[in-house]
């Protein structure tokens, strides 16, 4: 597949993943393009946060059944359901972290890519 293919479709699935963020009041969300960022594997990271485990959950699973319905793709890998605290949503492509909001705030992961090109998005 072609790098601008391939580009075309992991942003459209970055912009399913913020809807479904949206949906469900997901705070700060950012998008950072990694694509022009050296030694990353993944075109974006898209990040938001929430006050509650409980929207954290929700979020996650709204940006899950987002991404099924538009592209008929579950996550290659899942982490941190369990507690709420940090879920890490992975589709390749695009990787997804939904933090409780003192998480985000202590790990600060936006930082780490001062390269990356960022944008942010209001809740609906």
């Amino acid at each position: 597949m072609s790098r601008n293919k391939k580009g075309s479709l992991s942003e459209k699935l970055a912009d399913v993943v913020i809807l479904g963020m949206q949906e469900k009041k997901g705070n700060e969300i950012v998008r950072l393009d990694m694509r022009e960022v050296n030694a990353t594997l993944s075109d974006y990271f898209v990040i938001c946060h929430a006050d509650s485990a409980v929207q954290v959950n929700a979020i996650a699973k709204s940006v899950e059944d987002e991404v099924y319905k538009a592209f008929g793709q579950d996550p290659w890998h899942k982490e941190g359901q369990g507690n709420g605290e940090w879920i890490l949503l992975d589709f390749v492509d695009v990787v997804v972290h939904i933090f409780q909001s003192e998480k985000r705030s202590h790990y600060r992961i936006e930082d780490l890519w001062g390269d990356a090109h960022v944008s942010t998005y209001q809740s609906a």
